[in-house]
């Protein structure tokens, strides 16, 4: 069968017939069979999708299923999202027209057929090479529609219906509605007709075409085999430099495209969309209960692209741009449009906004349809200004509000909910220390003043988690924002986080949870009535970047604030990845995904962390208040450590020989003014090179005899141990050796008195909450499940059989033995060094002893205070005396 000259995919031959054939058979099956044209619109979006796999080195068998297909190339090669969303909206129509024969429109083929000749400009320009040069897609031929008739004379009923029951003249609208019918009744006649005919002629074609589609799959599985090894065989820096050209490139919209590419995005958010019919000047107009963006809106400068009105209530003015447009100034526009709005057609506005009252309009929006890129920040996302207020600043955001998200904005008064938490004071049933209170203001301030985020940096064990319910309590309790993301990057925080919001007890013996909704990690998506929802990294993730249906997408109004607990997270090349929803391909991967799920809501973000990092400054800014480790042994609130212990080994044969007691000596009079926020995380030396060589049997059974024998452990004691291990089969070696080393030289001990706790044992959120609640276990080992924000105050002994070049890292180990327990007379830590990791970092941590010498007595303190002439030492031998006590 010849393919018709005038189809808008004959550029795909120039890759493959298959891809040209299937993109022609959908469009002549239109006029007879729309519902074959939406199947076949969906093969041709799968044989895309194969093709891509196959040119960037992704496996293809025939178990690969076209939805997990996409979530492989999109986590190979991070999508733009309006072509991800495409190719999901295309597999999403065609599937249900395989499954619902009759309720496909020709509305909605004409829609299909659209969406994938965009898609396919897409893929030939980014994969045809020396095919595609040149190419100028020209515009898209649209196929003649026997049901517009029928629709333009629907809509004009309905029409009538309206007016009918509102004017006096019923005859005469009733006779008119009369005509409409009889001529809608001839449209549906021909309609039926027309489509009986290409029926007849599709018929004799169909088995033509089918045969034909058989036939050359065959060869197009042949070109997709060629190309994946073509691709294996490119150098790494080709490969890599291909890559992310493709996840940089966007579908190339015309505006009218792109306003089609806006009705999808409006109603996937809950808004009645169609830029080509809900026009004004088709007779749509605003109606009761009903959320609705109507086109082309009149106004005394001409027509506004879209108005979303609330019901009877215009609330937004939204103007569309071609992709290649600045959307930043087209903010100017919308605002014309928001002051000369056109009120005739609907009842009287009520309010009116802005200085004098010159809007009509409170809120505009502008958008060329390109997702949001920081690098051409003005020239992509949904720009959007209040202009209820003048001193209102326009930003970037990266979807739409849902209608009842606008209703809420519009309804809130931030002025007075901050004159409330202005008013309010710290009277609560538990007491803050002072400089929990500083960093609460701290953060309020920054809120007042109108900033995006906050960096609140305390170190650990000074209370980050009470700080925080505190400061979420008020912020909730004034109404200031309306629901929070408590986001935390594992389980185990997350469970530890919805403990310590349902234990805390804040007014009148109510706990946070008795006053305010919250839902845990059990829970994808909140309830209206939740305050607070605990939520993962890597869980959000998968909703925001890599959500099969767009409508579970969580809407960028969602919350109005964002609280990061841990904010520093970014070293996962050392890390564990045992209980993530998502795989992350490397440290610069995680960030860039982690930064994209703060920065997708549009909201206000709270990051609370020990160990700010380069990145974290990044996302937060410079810290709004700081308290450090230094400040808080000064203080008395964290115990210091004494120096190390470095445990040196030799392997010579079976012989160990091994020197103690080698004390770190620390000498810094700058500790306190150091600025740690902009220090690289990782250092450059071989950890994973280094961690091999301490995996063997006889170099941690000689460090754990040493500490056994010498009683720097005994697991009979209150005061506990963390072990930290390379990997999870070195834990059980260690757990294995520490037993027998102990039963070696105790006698019988318990079996549960030291135990591994990683993402591989059997429910690890029960064992660490064992660790921290109960006698046994004793000893712990790890291999990062335990590193950060579990708190076990009673943690006494950190051993190190692991090297990280992380400083980060490094400081979060140190801190799960900072906190202080008076219970069982703990004064100070331990740190038993078996792999130098001490020295190798010391230079850029933060936590160094301030009493850094064990012999340092309080007379030489005094002479020290009482006769240096340099500040510095004065200062030194003040913070080591306070130390001391």
């Amino acid at each position: 069968m010849a393919q018709p000259q005038n189809s808008n995919f004959d550029f795909l031959s120039k890759h493959d017939e298959l891809l040209a054939q299937l993109g022609a058979t959908a469009e002549r099956a239109f006029i007879s069979d729309p519902n074959t044209t939406l199947i076949k619109v969906r093969q041709l979006g799968e044989a895309l999708a194969q093709d891509i796999a196959s040119k960037i080195g992704i496996p293809l068998d025939d178990q690969n299923r076209q939805i997990d297909l996409l979530n492989q190339i999109h986590q190979y090669i991070n999508l733009d999202r309006n072509v991800l969303d495409t190719f999901h909206f295309i597999r999403k129509v065609g599937n249900q027209a395989a499954h619902d024969f009759t309720s496909s429109t020709h509305r909605d083929a004409k829609k299909a057929l659209r969406n994938v000749w965009a898609l396919s400009i897409w893929f030939h320009k980014n994969f045809g090479g020396d095919k595609a040069k040149n190419f100028k897609a020209g515009a898209f031929i649209e196929p003649t529609d026997p049901s517009e008739e029928v629709r333009r004379l629907e809509e004009r009923i309905q029409t009538l219906e309206r007016v009918r029951q509102k004017e006096s003249q019923r005859l005469k609208v009733a006779q008119a509605l009369n005509e409409a019918e009889a001529k809608k009744a001839v449209a549906q006649k021909q309609r039926a007709d027309k489509m009986a005919s290409e029926r007849e002629i599709w018929e004799t074609l169909a088995q033509e075409t089918e045969f034909r589609l058989a036939k050359i799959s065959q060869e197009f599985e042949n070109n997709n085999k060629q190309a994946a090894e073509d691709f294996e065989q490119l150098p790494e820096k080709e490969k890599t430099e291909f890559l992310s050209k493709i996840s940089q490139s966007t579908l190339d919209l015309s505006e009218a495209e792109t306003r089609l590419l806006i009705d999808q995005q409006l109603i996937n958010v809950g808004w009645q969309a169609d830029t080509e019919n809900l026009r004004f000047s088709k007779g749509a107009r605003p109606e009761v209960n009903i959320c609705k963006a109507i086109a082309e809106w009149p106004t005394a400068s001409g027509p506004a692209d879209y108005v979303l009105f609330d019901g009877l209530t215009p609330v937004a003015v939204i103007e569309a741009k071609k992709q290649s447009k600045n959307v930043y100034g087209a903010i100017d526009q919308a605002k014309r449009y928001a002051k000369g709005f056109d009120d005739k057609n609907i009842a009287a506005i009520k309010d009116s906004y802005g200085e004098q009252g010159k809007y009509k309009v409170p809120l505009t929006f502008a958008t060329n349809g390109r997702p949001y890129f920081k690098q051409l920040e003005q020239e992509s996302g949904i720009w959007f200004l209040d202009v209820r207020e003048p001193t209102n600043q326009r930003r970037a955001l990266q979807g739409w509000y849902k209608p009842e998200e606008i209703r809420e904005y519009l309804s809130h008064s931030i002025k007075e909910s901050e004159q409330h938490l202005s008013a309010m004071g710290f009277d609560y049933d538990f007491t803050l220390r002072p400089y929990q209170i500083d960093a609460i203001r701290a953060v309020e301030n920054s809120i007042q003043q109108g900033e995006q985020t906050a960096l609140v940096a305390m170190a650990t064990g000074t209370g980050k988690t009470k700080t925080c319910i505190a400061l979420v309590y008020r912020l909730l309790k004034s109404d200031r924002f309306r629901r929070i993301l408590f986001l935390v990057d594992r389980s185990a925080l997350g469970e530890q986080a919805a403990d310590d919001f349902n234990e805390t007890r804040m007014e009148n013996l109510n706990t946070f949870t008795d006053i305010f909704g919250l839902e845990d990690l059990k829970s994808a998506k909140p309830d209206t009535d939740t305050k607070v929802h605990i939520a993962t990294v890597q869980g959000m993730v998968k909703r925001i970047l890599y959500s099969n249906n767009i409508e579970d997408r969580p809407s960028i109004g969602q919350y109005d604030c964002i609280v990061v607990d841990e904010c520093h997270r970014g070293y996962l090349i050392d890390r564990e990845m045992s209980d993530t929803e998502v795989q992350f391909r490397d440290q610069a991967d995680y960030i860039s995904k982690y930064r994209s799920v703060i920065e997708y809501f549009d909201a206000y973000k709270i990051g609370l962390t020990a160990t700010p990092a380069l990145h974290t400054s990044q996302i937060f800014g410079n810290p709004v208040y700081s308290y450090s480790y230094t400040e808080a042994v000064v203080d008395g609130f964290l115990i210091d450590h004494k120096p190390p212990v470095r445990i040196i080994t030799k392997l010579a044969q079976d012989k160990i020989k091994y020197e103690v007691n080698d004390e770190v000596a620390i000498y810094d009079a700058q500790t306190k003014q150091i600025n740690f926020f902009n220090t690289p995380d990782e250092l450059e030396f071989d950890v994973a090179k280094f961690n091999r060589s301490v995996i063997t049997k006889n170099f941690n059974r000689a460090i754990i005899k040493h500490l056994i024998e010498k009683d720097y452990i005994d697991p009979y004691q209150e005061a506990k141990t963390l072990v930290f291990c390379v990997t999870d089969k070195h834990a059980d070696m260690v757990v294995e050796l520490f037993k027998a080393v102990c039963d070696e030289y105790h006698g019988e001990i318990e079996d549960d008195a030291i135990q591994k706790i990683t993402g591989q044992t059997d429910k690890p959120l029960e064992k660490i909450k064992y660790y921290k609640n109960d006698r046994l276990p004793n000893i712990a080992v790890t291999v990062d499940l335990l590193t950060t924000g579990i708190d076990v105050p009673k943690i006494t002994n950190l051993v190190f059989l692991r090297r990280v070049n992380s400083r980060i890292l490094f400081e979060q180990m140190l801190g799960r033995a900072t906190r202080r327990c008076d219970d069982i007379g703990k004064e100070t830590f331990n740190i038993f060094d078996a792999v130098d990791i001490y020295d190798k970092l010391q230079a850029t941590s933060s936590m160094k002893p301030v009493a850094t010498d064990p012999k340092l007595t309080f007379t030489k303190l005094e002479t020290e205070l009482t006769h240096s002439t340099d500040d510095n030492f004065t200062e030194l031998a003040r913070d080591q005396f306070l130390a001391k006590l």
